[in-house]
This record gives structure tokens, C-alpha cells and sequence, in this order.
């Protein structure tokens, strides 16, 4: 081969080593698919939290127009809904309830409804929640006193035994009632929760919280008060 040929042999595998080389820089660039569960559940709320709503709407399950937020009648409709299905009564529409309903779920990034409450365990963004929702602006301490008074209804026989059943019992947070608890909590509230969850509890074991300034409920005087923290006083029967 001559000095031509070599020349022009050199070159085309410069060339081709150029082309691998861009293929391998285009491919580590692309995103790679990642395949999740998408759910409806305490929390979440957007476009598939409505669809669930609207096809709940049309079974006679869900009685109100949608508004893609979760909320006591979603908990309660979907429940229903998975009793007479037979399937996992817990309020959460996974792939199962899902898929039962005619809601077809795919890839996605993000793992829960439309909030990004994935990046929390769903226990913790609940309490955060409802701390935020209940207890922003007071110390940290009284946060974190919330998120136990939460936790210890949890514990105790006279109340719901999960989180998410606790702050939904119909009454039992104005926050709830308001729509506050369906703002984002901020990194102060998540902390709160994170604290109280590993077994913070400023209340001594109170099961009940008010502030004497606004509070309305005569029953809830008869309360003995136990603890105070900011704004809220703390107590137990």
C-alpha cells in the first residue's frame, strides 16, 4: 500500500473512531426510562388524582364534582370502591385499583400522583403536612409537639391506628377542614415530622392541642392541660 493509501486508511478510521465516539456521548445523555408506580393516595393531588375522582364520580362512588385533591370523600369512595371489588381496603389506588377502574398508568418520574412526595416516606409527608397545615409559625418545638400529639392518638385505643386515618377522622383538624393541611409543607414542617417520628415528644403524651385565644369548643376545656408550647396548650384525658 502506498503512502496515499495509508494516508487515506488513517483517516477513515479516524473518522469512524470520531462516530463511535459521538454515539457513546449521545447515548450517556439520554435519560434512561425509569419505570414506576404512580398511586393515589394521602397527599397527592393533579391530573390522576381527578381521573380517579371522575371515574369514581360516574360509578356512584365519589359524590362531589373533581377538583384532583385528595381528600376524606377520595378516601372514602376509594375504600368503598376496593371493598366491593375485592381488593386491599387501605384508600390508596395503586396499580390494582387503578387498573380496575380503567385508569391506565405507565413510565413516569415521578412515584407519587403529581406532588413529588416521593422523595418522603408517606407517613412523614403526611405528619409534615399536617404540622405545616396546623403549626407554621409556631416554635419548633410546638411543630414537633403537633406531629407527636398526631403520633400518640395513633398509639392510643380511643383513636384511629394509622397516621393518615388520624388527621382525616372527620373534625379532628381544622386544617383539614380549611384546606391548609393540602399546602406544600416547607423543609421546617418535614423536620418537625422527621423528630416527632423518631420519638420526639415535647407533649408528654398529650392526645389533644388548642389555642385558648380562638378556641370555640367547650368540650375540649374539660381537658386537663398538661403542657404549653407557644400559641397551643397540651393535655390529656
Amino acid at each position: 500500500m502506498g503512502q496515499k493509501g495509508r494516508r487515506k486508511c488513517v483517516l477513515v478510521c479516524l473518522l469512524a473512531l470520531l462516530v463511535l465516539a459521538w454515539g457513546m456521548v449521545e447515548k450517556a445523555s439520554q435519560p434512561e426510562a425509569v419505570t414506576v408506580t404512580q398511586l393515589v393516595s394521602w397527599g397527592t393531588r393533579g391530573n390522576l388524582v381527578r381521573q380517579t375522582q371522575e371515574k369514581l364520580r360516574q360509578l356512584g362512588y365519589y359524590p362531589d364534582t373533581p377538583d384532583g385533591i385528595y381528600g376524606t370523600k377520595t378516601y372514602e369512595a376509594i375504600r368503598k370502591f376496593q371493598a366491593d371489588n375485592g381488593l386491599k381496603v387501605d384508600g390508596i389506588a395503586g396499580s390494582d385499583t387503578l387498573s380496575r377502574l380503567g385508569i391506565s398508568i405507565g413510565t413516569g418520574t415521578s412515584g407519587v400522583g403529581e406532588t413529588g412526595t416521593d422523595d418522603y416516606d408517606e407517613d412523614l409527608y403526611l405528619l409534615a403536612s399536617i404540622i405545616h397545615g396546623e403549626a407554621r409559625g409556631e416554635p419548633y418545638e410546638g411543630q414537633v409537639a403537633v406531629g407527636a400529639v398526631v403520633l400518640n392518638r395513633v398509639a392510643s385505643p380511643d383513636f384511629p391506628n394509622t397516621i393518615a386515618e388520624v388527621i382525616y377522622q372527620p373534625g379532628a383538624f381544622d386544617a383539614v377542614e380549611d384546606k391548609q393541611f393540602y399546602l406544600t409543607p416547607n423543609e421546617t414542617a418535614l423536620n418537625a415530622a422527621r423528630d416527632a417520628l423518631n420519638g420526639w415528644d415535647p407533649t408528654n403524651g398529650a392526645l389533644y392541642y388548642w389555642n385558648p385565644v380562638t378556641a370555640t369548643s367547650r368540650w375540649i376545656w374539660s381537658i386537663p392541660i398538661t403542657t404549653t408550647i407557644g400559641r397551643h396548650v397540651f393535655g390529656v384525658k
